[in-house]
């Protein structure tokens, strides 16, 4: 290679070539800035930085909109409203698709029926959230506030039992293979996105002054019972844990069982109450932290 000398031996500086050269280093993902490397931000060894992240992020933001304590609700996303249940329930009643079967049509029947039934609970919710969050008579602070996991069905129902009422009220929404879109009646301010579950339990817990779950499957099942531990090992400190909807609890779970079978002890089952409706779990709140 040939290098261009000036008169006096110094060398020639080629500006083209030079900016060829800062125009490929400021294309280089090694130039960018950490936090603008989205290929480094999402690799495996950054995992740490962005659980540190996501926990400083939603802590910050919850401690800015002055949220002091929670009441966590959790149940079934797929509980219906009663007025979508009972919309349902009519169109498959005046169905007459005579592509379907009679089996078929009793089926649908049933089912809609069921959804109807069901449906109290996300009334129980609203009810429950509204009783639970008038006692706040603070507009910079906020105590008791209602958080869910921010999707439909029973969360829809507590966010929405808060916000009719005008009080804020959070959504811990989580990253899903099938996106789970957030429910309409959380505080915008309080919408949170969590991408890992462990982060979306721990700040569902930390300010927690109460959790309360009504019928619903693995994921209520999940919550309720690390609760149950957390409180059984007195790893945190001791919160009511409700469950609404007595028939469903004791044919889901027979806690009775596992205490005569020696797995639990006699004294665990009165770490939760179980009650019928979401005016009973509020005022069993209420209580256990007038007397405490």
């Amino acid at each position: 290679m040939i290098s261009l000398q000036a008169a006096d031996g110094a060398p020639v500086v080629n500006e083209e070539q030079n900016g060829r050269r800062r125009a490929a280093i400021h294309a280089s993902p090694m130039y960018r800035l950490a936090e603008d490397d989205r290929e480094f931000m999402e690799s495996d060894d950054a995992r740490a930085s962005r659980l540190a992240l996501e926990f400083l992020r939603a802590d910050l933001y919850l401690r800015k909109n002055g949220i002091n304590s929670t009441v966590v609700v959790f149940g079934s996303a797929r509980v219906l409203s009663p007025e979508v249940a009972r919309a349902n329930l009519a169109a498959v009643e005046q169905s007459r698709d005579t592509g379907v079967s009679v089996e078929q049509q009793a089926v649908a029947l049933a089912r809609a029926r069921t959804a109807l039934e069901l449906s109290r609970y996300y009334d129980e919710a609203r009810s429950l959230a509204a009783a639970l969050t008038r006692r706040d008579p603070c507009t910079e602070c906020h105590d008791f506030v209602i958080a869910t996991g921010g999707g439909p069905g029973i969360m829809e129902g507590a966010n929405r039992g808060a916000a009719e009422i005008g009080a804020p009220t959070i959504g811990f929404n989580i990253r899903l293979p099938a996106e789970q879109e957030p429910n309409p009646y959380i505080t915008p301010t309080l919408a949170l996105h969590f991408h890992y579950f462990a982060l979306r339990k721990m700040h569902f817990l930390l300010r927690a002054r109460a959790l309360v779950a009504f019928p619903g499957g693995y994921g209520t099942l999940d919550e309720l019972f690390e609760a149950l531990n957390l409180v059984q090992t007195g790893t945190i400190k001791p919160i009511p844990i409700v469950l609404v909807g007595a028939e469903f609890w004791r044919r889901a779970i027979d806690f009775d069982f596992l205490k005569a079978q020696g797995f639990i002890s006699a004294g665990d089952v009165d770490l939760f109450r179980i009650v019928e409706t979401g005016a009973e779990a509020a005022r069993h709140i209420l209580d256990f932290h007038r007397a405490t």
